[in-house]
């Protein structure tokens, strides 16, 4: 017994019967009719349950003229391409420019990390463990250790450096390595070290607290960052003399971008505090032949440091 839900057969249509091509809704009767002639039937999915009921029970709704879309719906041939319906809306309650897919917004930055207020207002051991903790900018992401300073806390001489390289970034202590021997070379002709005390000692520190990736130069988001730690060091230790070593120490403390060279024999302030110019050590391994003037300008500091630094800029 034939099952009359059953799908129509594949065969072709006898010699006078017309090819249905009902089933292709959109081509239009001219269209049809010219399959009809060349006896061409075109194969089309079947209808899906929720577009059966509400077929004609005639012909079926496929056959029905299309209707023009409305705003936010979907149209069953959309639906029969694989597109997931959507729930149709009142025009009238959906803007056009609201119908459109908005592109996924950005994620939000993370909020930068910020220094501990009143930094000017630690001590030595607070000082230390703020440094320690600080993230307020990117060098703490690849940092192995920060590094704050060595040496006679209230030593008369202090060194400033500019940034840690590797090894101070292992060690977590300024100027080790190539360079610190040499600035440990030359602490000793003038009488001090980073272990002595009193007027034998010197404290040492670098304008960063952290190691720039690959050593490169500080960035000046970073210097600022810094400043503050490095302040309240020089107020701690109470120095009467600075020796600003390379061109990022001297820019931080004297707000300038003027060479060495040009900064150089003369006496410059931070916090009242006298500042003598001189080359990093790291750049004088690289050109021993300003050495002499590395040497002339620890002589400065000591004429300064006796004179109570009263030698003018």
């Amino acid at each position: 017994m034939n099952d009359p839900t059953a799908a129509p057969s594949s065969q072709a249509p006898g010699p006078h019967a017309e090819p249905d091509t009902s089933f292709v809704p959109h081509l239009d009767a001219r269209q049809r009719a010219m399959l009809a002639e060349m006896g061409v039937r075109v194969w089309a999915p079947r209808a899906r349950p929720a577009e059966a009921s509400q077929a004609d029970p005639a012909r079926g709704a496929v056959n029905a003229p299309p209707k023009p879309p409305v705003a936010g719906t979907v149209s069953p041939a959309a639906t029969l391409r694989g597109t997931p319906t959507l729930p149709a809306r009142s025009p009238a309650a959906v803007p056009l420019a609201a119908a459109a897919v908005a592109p996924p917004a950005e994620p939000a930055a993370a909020p930068a990390g910020q220094r501990p207020a009143g930094i000017d207002t630690l001590d030595w051991p607070q000082l230390q463990a703020a440094v320690a903790a600080c993230q307020a900018c990117g060098l703490c992401q690849s940092r192995t250790n920060t590094v704050f300073g060595v040496g006679d806390t209230a030593s008369d001489w202090m060194v400033v450096g500019e940034a840690p390289g590797q090894n101070e970034d292992l060690q977590g202590e300024p100027f080790v390595g190539a360079a610190g021997q040499l600035l440990d070379n030359m602490l000793r002709a003038v009488g001090r070290s980073r272990s002595g005390q009193g007027a034998q000692g010197a404290y040492i520190a670098n304008v960063l607290k952290c190691r720039p990736p690959a050593n490169r130069n500080p960035q000046p988001a970073e210097v600022v960052q810094c400043e503050p730690f490095l302040a309240r060091q020089v107020a701690l230790v109470k120095p009467k003399v600075i020796v600003a070593m390379g061109r990022f120490a001297v820019q931080s403390l004297l707000q300038t971008t003027e060479p060495i060279g040009r900064l150089r024999g003369r006496v410059h302030r931070y916090q009242d505090v006298p500042v003598i110019v001189t080359y990093h050590p790291a750049y004088l391994l690289r050109t021993p032949t300003d050495k002499g003037k590395a040497w002339a300008d620890l002589c400065l500091a000591m004429e300064t440091l006796e004179g109570g630094g009263l030698k003018g800029e």
